[in-house]
């Protein structure tokens, strides 16, 4: 495009320019300069020199500082059309490219019948193009009546993709990798056959980004996966997700429910009870415990510098490293090894002992792991026969030594606390 033909319509326009793309946000003079200019926002932030203006006078705006700068428009491609652009892959002459037959090299390829080979084409691929609307695209698809699969990486035009999808009834494959996509929305009656979709290197934060409260009960969540994507919904704080194979698995739904407020930072209220701070806190630090053998094993490491665990590990735990900042690596003497579901390996040996009364034996109890505390002080009231008095407990374990633990909550299990078998529970009285 010639700069004496630039006018308005440049505006929005995609533009390519020294292999760089971008987006034309203005058309017109700046001072003290004469001449047409455009000011470009650029694809790659980098690119540019600044946010769209000039000397104190601003002209566009860019999402980046850096994200803008001005070109002459003889420094601008707008891209080509389908003749000249097959005319320069394939270097012919236009009457050849126009003509019934098309030489490429000392081969004929025939032209006849083009529309209708363009009604039975499967797949399309429109990647790192300069178009700029959505109409464009309509106009292009709505041809391929059997398209199946199409490629719009790289495109930056933020297609309204729903409103070209009504025409691609039978698409199974959809490429968006690297468009600036900041939002999913529900796609209502398209889109349902689709197989793939990739949205690779978006700006995608939310998909419902005013959601507050979601319900999930009676459904088929099987995997944690599930439960670390809803940690990118900025707004949740109300969960209910009951009655669901995953935390069936789990069978003890106390663990369930921690292991659920250790993946999910913002939640205030789990399946209609209250996530307390120090509950959270609790969840969190168990978590950490439980998981971080598997942690270490995939290359985790208590110095900062040397810690970078697995992709696995994180698709898998991508909470992990940001509780390890907010808490600190835990002692390898505190982390748990997860043993299989079994009776035998959910009772706890426990010895209990009266530090302040030298005259009492230790006495030994195998207990479950989810007996609240509440319960094991009403043991204790039998076995001391100490009706009446407020017991204070604590344990120790042989892998902290020196340590000594509070137990303070008594709606809460042992395995809260991470009590485990072979453990000594300090019993005090007042």
């Amino acid at each position: 495009m010639k700069a004496q033909e630039v006018s308005e319509d440049a505006m929005g326009r995609r533009v390519s320019c020294d292999g760089e793309r971008g987006t034309v946000r203005y058309v017109g003079p700046v001072l003290p300069t004469a001449g047409v200019w455009l000011g470009v926002e650029w694809d790659d932030p980098e690119r540019g020199k600044h946010e769209g203006s000039h000397e104190g006078v601003r002209y566009f705006t860019c999402r980046h500082l850096t994200g803008g700068s001005f070109v002459r428009p003889k420094k601008a491609s707008f891209g080509v059309d389908y003749v000249t652009a097959l005319k320069q892959r394939y270097e012919v002459e236009l009457q050849e490219v126009i003509g019934e037959d098309l030489k490429i090299s000392s081969k004929t390829v025939m032209m006849v019948g083009f529309e209708d080979r363009l009604s039975v084409a499967r797949s399309l691929d429109l990647s790192g193009n300069l178009l700029s609307s959505w109409e464009v695209l309509a106009a292009i698809t709505e041809q391929l009546e059997s398209l199946r699969e199409l490629q719009l990486r790289s495109d930056h035009t933020r297609h309204h993709v729903l409103h070209c999808a009504p025409m691609w009834q039978q698409l199974e494959e959809l490429y968006l990798a690297d468009n600036h996509i900041t939002e999913l929305l529900r796609p209502e009656c398209v889109l349902q056959t689709l197989q793939v979709l990739d949205l690779s290197s978006n700006h995608i934060t939310a998909l419902f980004p005013a959601l507050k409260t979601l319900f999930l009960d009676d459904n088929n969540i099987s995997e944690w996966r599930v439960v670390n994507e809803l940690e990118k919904l900025p707004s949740l704080l109300h969960l209910s997700c009951r009655r669901n194979p995953l935390l069936q698995r789990e069978k003890n739904l106390e663990t369930a429910r921690q292991i659920i407020i250790a993946r999910l930072s913002r939640l205030e209220l789990l399946d209609m009870r209250q996530v307390l701070s120090d509950e959270r806190r609790g969840a969190e630090l168990d978590y950490c415990k439980m998981f971080g053998l598997d942690w270490l094993k995939a290359g985790g490491h208590s110095d900062p510098e040397k810690n970078h665990p697995n992709t696995e590990f994180m698709s898998e735990h991508p909470r992990f490293l940001a509780l390890l900042q907010k808490y600190g690596a835990p002692d390898e003497g505190e982390l748990k090894e997860q043993k299989p579901f079994a009776l035998k390996n959910q009772l706890l040996t426990i010895t209990f002992v009266c530090p302040e009364d030298s005259e009492r034996k230790p006495i030994e109890k195998k207990l479950p792991g989810s007996m609240i505390v509440q319960k094991v002080k009403g043991l204790l009231h039998r076995l001391l026969k100490l009706p009446g008095v407020e017991l204070k407990l604590s344990y120790t374990c042989s892998k902290m030594s020196g340590r000594e633990i509070e137990i303070d909550n008594d709606l809460k299990p042992l395995e809260f606390y991470s009590v485990e078998d072979g453990d000594r529970i300090l019993v005090r009285w007042s």
